[in-house]
């Protein structure tokens, strides 16, 4: 495996913040997804005592370590790649599937794993990723990215009268977003959250919520926009 050369994976793999720790998982690749070993990995990818090489995750251009071991026999080398870009109205029309496929997501039994994409255990923005990927619509990997990528909608916090089903919301403080949903009709939502003031899972929470929801009163109170996705990631990475 030389820098600068495009691959297919046949096997699900972790992806890891760096070369050495294997305890902090960033994000997940499953088979059939492509990737790029970064030039400046050079010395990297020849040195036996590193067991990890550095790559860009093509289709969200999310930059992570891979094991070698895990890629030995497990990946087919590309002449190229291309991002795959949907129309606007093509992704519309894609919305009903990928919220069926959030759904049968939720019914699966599950738990939130932070940097979890492929499932059945995901985190907020893994679990969004995954199911709009599930349509060949790629979104960039973490929340906050997610945010700025989408087309942000004004709504009126009493009624969301404006959230069509599909649409993203989004959570954190006044700096950075850092929790993400799926709408699903009806001041709705789906999410993987985790233990503390989450379900450790997927599962469903009110944008108007009652009293006695103590988790959706938790989220309501750090929601701070809704977006619309009406393209796919071109697959350049982002900051």
């Amino acid at each position: 495996m030389l820098p600068e050369t495009y691959w297919e994976l046949k096997v699900d793999v972790n992806g890891y913040k760096n070369s050495m720790d294997d305890s902090e998982l960033s994000t997940q690749a499953n088979a059939g997804r492509k990737f790029e070993i970064l030039k400046s990995t050079e010395k990297e990818v020849f040195n036996l005592a590193i067991p990890k090489i550095k790559v860009r995750l093509l289709e969200d251009g999310y930059i992570c370590w891979l094991k070698k071991k895990d890629l030995e026999n497990n990946a087919v080398l590309l002449n190229s790649w291309k991002p795959r870009l949907l129309t606007k109205e093509e992704i519309k029309i894609r919305i009903p599937n990928v919220l069926k496929w959030i759904e049968e997501a939720s019914k699966i039994n599950n738990s939130y794993l932070w940097g979890g994409t492929i499932g059945p255990n995901f985190d907020c923005s893994g679990l969004i990723q995954r199911s709009f990927a599930s349509e060949d619509i790629w979104l960039p990997r973490d929340a906050y990215q997610q945010e700025k990528f989408c087309k942000q909608i004004q709504f009126n916090s009493e009624t969301f009268d404006e959230l069509i089903p599909g649409d993203l919301v989004f959570f954190g403080d006044p700096n950075i977003c850092s929790h993400v949903g799926l709408y699903k009709g009806q001041k709705l939502y789906w999410h993987s959250s985790g233990e503390k003031d989450g379900r450790n899972g997927i599962g469903i929470d009110e944008l108007q919520p009652a009293k006695e929801n103590h988790i959706s009163i938790f989220y309501r109170s750090k929601l701070r926009s809704i977006g619309r996705i009406e393209y796919c990631h071109d697959g350049k990475t982002l900051p």
